[in-house]
């Protein structure tokens, strides 16, 4: 039995864990982690890049700003943290990958598609294989897709991101390949994922790792939340926002 009383730090996956993939949290939600906010620090790493962050979390997020103090951002699974001052939310560290090497990455993927017979779908929503500075992402649906299509894609004999990773991982031995919840593929620097996040979080707010707790939708096998485990972080999984919304309600109870 988890003592949540105990914890310090409450750090959340973001898509599909405190939102649906793509789409801003929901007033719900947005209520609850505003008290959190109020009680303790939480902090939010997601595969997102920080446009994301802006529109699923920070958007519809209705704290004062006095509380924002509270809330840390690890967008692209840990690569960059941003925390809030007195200007407003301010870059602590930032590790882009080379142009050359996003250039790479795109190339890699492009021949692992051919390698394991890969096709995309007929319909796509937006760019399939997003360069986001700090990590190139693909979407098998595209970044725009709805909800509903790539909840239904997920799983489905379409998904074939298992095959695309195995394909890729020879050629890409100098980054992280990891696969999120739904659709996508992120490509990160070589030690660069959400444990090395959950290590940033310990050293730079000062909060042991026994006294932080992270709840995420992708802890199995080959996940981007999975490397969090290493670092020996008490972990919640879910498998979406409503469960989410469940842990929040029970460990409010609980915090002082």
């Amino acid at each position: 039995m988890l003592d949540i009383s105990s914890k310090q730090l409450f750090v959340f996956d973001l898509d599909g864990t405190l939102a649906k993939s793509k789409t801003p949290m929901d007033a719900e939600m947005d209520a609850l982690l505003s008290q959190l906010l109020e009680r303790r620090r939480v902090a939010v790493i997601g595969g997102g890049w920080l446009p994301q962050f802006e529109k699923q979390l920070l958007e519809p997020l209705t704290c004062s700003n006095d509380v924002l103090k509270n809330l840390f951002l690890f967008p692209t699974s840990g690569s960059c943290f941003l925390r809030y001052g007195d200007g407003g939310w301010e870059e602590v560290y930032r590790h882009e990958i080379h142009a050359d090497d996003r250039r790479r990455i795109f190339d890699v993927f492009e021949r692992a598609f051919q390698e394991v017979g890969y096709e995309h779908p007929s319909e796509t929503y937006g760019e399939l294989i997003q360069d986001r500075g700090t990590q190139v992402t693909f979407s098998a649906l595209g970044q725009q897709a709805p909800v509903e299509k790539k909840m239904a894609w997920r799983g489905s004999a379409a998904d074939r991101r298992r095959e695309i990773v195995a394909a890729m991982a020879p050629h890409l031995s100098d980054f992280e390949i990891k696969i999120p919840g739904t659709t996508s593929i992120d490509v990160t620097m070589k030690g660069i994922d959400k444990g090395y996040g959950i290590e940033q979080m310990r050293d730079r707010l000062g909060v042991a790792v026994h006294e932080m707790i992270f709840t995420g939708d992708a802890l199995y096998e080959g996940g981007n939340d999975e490397p969090v485990k290493r670092t020996g972080i008490d972990t919640v999984a879910i498998n979406n926002p409503e469960e989410t919304k469940k842990h929040l309600r029970a460990w409010l109870s609980t915090c002082g």
